[in-house]
């Protein structure tokens, strides 16, 4: 993931596939709504919500953790 090519953030669609999960879950996951970080630049209409790769892998660690003790406890 540390090529120097890729870039440092992606939009929704691409997020959502780098997560395998659709655009609208991921929209939904989103914050305010959810606990996934995004950055939101300009205002109304023209606004771009770009996702911060090393948010995204930094959450999928976390749930990852979660699912592991789950499945500790189990």
């Amino acid at each position: 993931m540390n090529q120097p090519n890729f870039p440092m953030t992606l939009r929704l669609r691409d997020a959502a596939r780098y997560l395998s999960i659709s655009p609208r879950l991921l929209w939904g996951l989103t914050v305010p709504r959810g606990p996934i970080p995004a950055v939101r630049i300009g205002h109304g209409k023209r606004q771009i919500v770009l996702y911060p790769v090393a948010a995204l892998q930094d959450w999928l660690a976390r749930q990852t953790q979660a699912s592991k003790g789950a499945n500790d406890e189990q």
